[in-house]
Order: structure tokens, then C-alpha cells, then sequence
């Protein structure tokens, strides 16, 4: 389980989420074995969702970001609940590329920046609410904080970090997301961007050991925040046998019968968690 923890400003114009996702984050990695940069870059995403997750209203609504930026890894997906509960999926796992001039992870080449970042949330209204930004980075943070400023005018700032051992596993992974509320004024402002310039990476504050909430005292010092809830959040897939058979339903009846006149059985894994389904395909002749 990793610690996402929710506080707020003494005077309530600055609220931030945190989370120490190195336990899920490396979760997400044994079921899916990617590379090291799309290891970082479907991190940070499943990070991210984490924390956006946390700051939705209820814990009964969820969240979805979908990122498209034609890069070699293609679709990466991360699904968040109200809890912070989250699962992950990316279409090439295995796409690698050189690491950048400065030696980092070239996150933002296999990724793509030609491309959109979706932003669904199922509120329990008739429609989810979809929000879409072009890439700015493909460095998932930077683009984050370009769809918040964009798409709901809130001013935000996003970090988020993966550490990927050089066997692929991962060392550490974390981030949070602030925003600024209302009524602001500039003194706080300034002073806020002065703790901000001053700190490390999230990586490099967990690898110092750092809790999360030491992170939080550095990142509000001055501000004397209140801590309004924390909790365990884990990579968690719902998926079903039920849920799987109707993906499996919609290839159609054409589809369904040129399957079942090559094969007895079908096995389906779902693209989450890997878990795998068998369906028997005489079954889904007379649909």
C-alpha cells in the first residue's frame, strides 16, 4: 500500500494532495515488465491520476487520463477512484529510446508530444465530464498542470517522479499536486514559489528519507497547513469475467464465428492487471 495524504492551508487558499506511489507504481511494473522510460512515464501517470482521484468530491466518482502522443509506447491509460485507488495499462510496454543529453529518462520521446491528453470524470451525472488538451511536454507533469490551468482555470502545480533501477524495478515514485484557491494574495504567492524553487525532486526528497508529510511542512512552510485526511492507496483492477465477456460480445457476429471455426476455446486477458478469462466459443454462435 502507498500513502496519499490531502492537506490544507492554515487560511484555506492553498490545498495539496501527496503521494509516496512507489509501492503501486512498482506493482503497475510486475504486471506489465515495461521498459525504463515507459516504466517513468506510465508512473507518473498512474501517479497523477492518483492524486487527481483524491481530489474529486466523492469517493464514488472516478477518473480516467488517457494520453495519446504518438510516441513508440502508444496509448497510455491510468483509471482512479475517489480513493486514490488506481490501475494502469500502456499499448507497448516494451518501447524503449536512449535517455536524454542531461542522462535522464527520455520520458517525453517515448511518450510523444504530437498528440492529446484526455481527462474523463464519471461525476454519477447522465455524462462524465471529458476535458482534452494538446501535449506539452509528454513529460505527463507538465501537461497535467497545462490541463488544469486550460481546461478548469485553476492555477496548479504538478510533480511527479519515478526512479527505475537499472534492472527495471523501482527504486522510488511519487508526486503531488497543489493548487491555489480564491483569494491568494501575491505575499503568499511569492512565498509559495520560494519554497517550491528551494525543494528537490520528489525522488530525490524520498530517497533523502522524507515522509510525505515532511514533504508537506517544506512545501507549505509558512502556511502552517492541517493535514484533512490520509490514505492507503493501492493498484487495484475491477475487472470481471462479466465485464471481459461483453469486450469479447462486441468483435460482433462475424468476428465471433471465424473465432469459433479455428478454436474450441478463447482465453482474454484483461489489459489492467493480465488477469485471464477463457470463454468457450460455441457459446456466442447464437448471440
Amino acid at each position: 500500500m502507498s500513502k496519499l495524504v490531502r492537506a490544507i492551508s492554515e487560511n484555506g487558499g492553498i490545498v495539496v494532495a501527496i503521494v509516496d506511489s512507489t509501492e503501486i507504481v512498482g506493482e503497475m511494473q510486475k504486471l506489465h515488465d515495461c521498459s525504463a522510460p515507459v516504466c517513468a512515464g506510465l508512473g507518473r501517470l498512474i501517479t497523477g491520476a492518483s492524486l487527481m482521484g483524491a481530489m474529486l468530491k466523492s469517493r464514488e466518482d472516478a477518473l480516467t487520463l488517457r494520453v495519446q502522443g504518438g510516441g513508440p509506447a502508444g496509448l497510455l491509460i491510468a483509471v482512479a477512484n475517489g480513493k486514490g485507488d488506481l490501475k494502469g495499462y500502456v499499448q507497448n510496454p516494451h518501447a524503449d529510446m536512449q535517455n536524454r543529453p542531461d542522462g535522464k529518462l527520455n520520458v517525453g520521446g517515448v511518450v510523444g508530444t504530437d498528440g492529446m491528453l484526455s481527462v474523463i470524470k464519471d461525476l454519477g451525472l447522465k455524462e462524465p465530464y471529458v476535458g482534452q488538451i494538446p501535449l506539452v511536454s509528454g513529460e505527463i507533469a507538465e501537461d497535467l498542470t497545462s490541463y488544469y490551468a486550460t481546461s478548469e482555470q485553476i492555477p496548479t502545480v504538478c510533480a511527479l517522479g519515478v526512479l527505475v533501477e537499472k534492472d527495471r524495478s523501482v527504486k522510488r515514485a511519487g508526486g503531488y499536486l497543489l493548487q491555489l484557491l480564491p483569494g491568494a494574495t501575491d505575499e503568499e504567492i511569492t512565498c509559495l514559489e520560494n519554497n517550491i524553487s528551494s525543494m528537490k525532486s520528489m525522488t530525490e526528497m524520498l530517497e533523502d528519507g522524507m515522509s510525505v508529510y515532511d514533504i508537506i511542512e517544506k512545501l507549505l512552510a509558512g502556511f502552517n497547513p492541517n493535514v484533512l485526511d490520509d490514505e492507503e492507496v493501492a493498484y487495484h483492477c475491477d475487472c470481471s469475467k462479466e465485464r471481459v465477456e461483453r469486450a469479447y460480445i462486441s468483435l460482433g457476429k462475424e468476428e465471433l464465428h471465424k473465432i469459433a471455426e479455428e478454436q474450441e476455446t478463447v482465453e482474454l486477458k484483461c489489459q489492467f492487471c493480465n488477469k485471464a478469462y477463457e470463454f468457450k466459443t460455441a457459446d456466442y454462435l447464437n448471440l
